[in-house]
């Protein structure tokens, strides 16, 4: 009897492991990057374009030939906290493993748990594609020893329970830093400009320090809840591309007291000042024939043949928030890189309630692509953007796929 009671106990232990390594598995959006288009769920191949080769996403079922089956618990906390390998190769920091190391043993081993109870999945690893001297694992040795802490998470004892549980969350967890901080010369974060907005997989992601101007200062902390939570915030915006991505498979998966801790830690973050306007457009008038850009007629063209019907000639959409561009950080930002991003790719989100948009990459040139979006920031933005269709070509080649 004790032998039965012993085993209920510890399978309802192990359950609680699996079940908190599920939640925190979508809170560090593994999902996302070892997922291929039409691959199945974490069994790798995602592919991430750079200027010097393309890396693929490696398999992380529970398949022992070509997945983690056969990793130890120390195997795995050196991979996901120093980028090191089952067989001492070094990984690249594609993994986000300089935020990932903050993350506790317990919590980084209660995802091993989750990831091992998933059915394995055969599939063999992708060769990266890399030009010397970046083929060379080894280096990396050398760039971790510089730029990785490799250590965990500390709480600060002057500050409130919530505002650490933020602080792990965004700098560990969700590693927002991998994204929205800049680079230095050597690739790694420059956290001299934390959160101040940032290029990443060929999309914007913008300033989201405490600046009033081009951060989030600004901001409710309603708003800036309802836009982690759902992506979209009226008059703000909505996520698309990696962000949008981020809410659809982690962020809105996450407890809402969760996502308030993060807003009362992205509440402290320094105020850093980005590029982009200040201030943000008005509505544009009703009539196509008033309103900025009209000189550029082949944007004005594409825009009333594929977007009037959705995001209408104000920029306020009649069929739902989530498609009003009016007032978005994309349309104000000078580049329009994400404006053309969104035109190639689309969006598709599956939050409840989300809109998603289809994709116009396949039906329009790069020149009419480039025109659109230089008309869309001219005619809802605070400055027409220049993009060329070189621009838009290098954009294309920039994504993850």
């Amino acid at each position: 009897m004790d032998i039965c009671i012993s085993f209920a106990s510890r399978g309802r232990v192990v359950a609680r492991i699996v079940k908190r390594g599920e939640y925190l598995a979508k809170a560090a959006d593994c999902m996302v990057c070892h997922t291929a288009p039409g691959g199945e769920d974490y069994a790798g191949g995602l592919a991430f374009p750079l200027p010097f080769g393309t890396l693929y996403s490696t398999n992380i079922t529970a398949d022992k030939n070509t997945g983690i089956g056969n990793y130890s618990d120390r195997d795995f906390l050196n991979a996901v906290q120093r980028g090191v390998r089952q067989d001492g190769a070094r990984l690249y920091p594609a993994v986000p493993y300089t935020s990932y190391t903050f993350m506790t043993d317990v919590d980084v081993l209660a995802i091993k748990a989750y990831l091992l109870g998933l059915p394995a999945v055969p599939r063999q690893n992708q060769r990266d594609t890399l030009q010397f001297p970046f083929n060379q694992r080894w280096l990396m040795m050398f760039w971790s020893w510089a730029f990785n802490p490799d250590t965990r998470f500390a709480p600060n004892i002057e500050k409130s329970a919530e505002w650490n549980r933020g602080a792990y969350i965004a700098e560990a967890l969700a590693h927002c830093g991998e994204c929205h901080t800049p680079r230095n010369l050597a690739f790694a974060l420059d956290n001299w400009r934390k959160f101040a907005g940032a290029v990443a997989a060929g999309w914007r992601a913008y300033d989201i320090t405490s600046d009033k101007g081009t951060g989030i200062g600004a901001w409710t902390d309603d708003e800036v809840f309802a836009y982690l939570a759902k992506g979209h915030t009226m008059g703000h915006g909505t996520a698309s591309g990696p962000m949008g991505e981020a809410v659809d498979h982690s962020l809105s998966h996450m407890e809402p007291a969760d996502i308030r801790a993060l807003v009362t830690y992205l509440r402290s973050i320094p105020a850093v000042a980005s590029s982009d306007p200040a201030t943000i457009a008005p509505p544009a008038p009703a009539s196509p024939k008033e309103g900025g850009a009209n000189a550029n007629a082949l944007g004005r063209r594409v825009f009333a043949q594929a977007c009037v019907s959705c995001h209408s000639w104000t920029g306020v959409s009649a069929l739902s928030p989530f498609a009003t561009i009016s007032g978005s950080r994309a349309v104000n930002d000078p580049t329009a890189t994400n404006v053309a991003q969104i035109v190639i790719s689309g969006t598709r989100r599956l939050t409840p309630g989300a809109m998603s948009m289809p994709a116009f990459g396949s039906t329009y040139t790069d020149t009419e692509i480039a025109a659109v979006a230089n008309y869309v920031s001219g005619r809802f933005g605070s400055a027409a953007s220049k993009l060329t269709a070189k621009d838009v070509a290098g954009l294309r080649g920039q994504t993850a796929h």
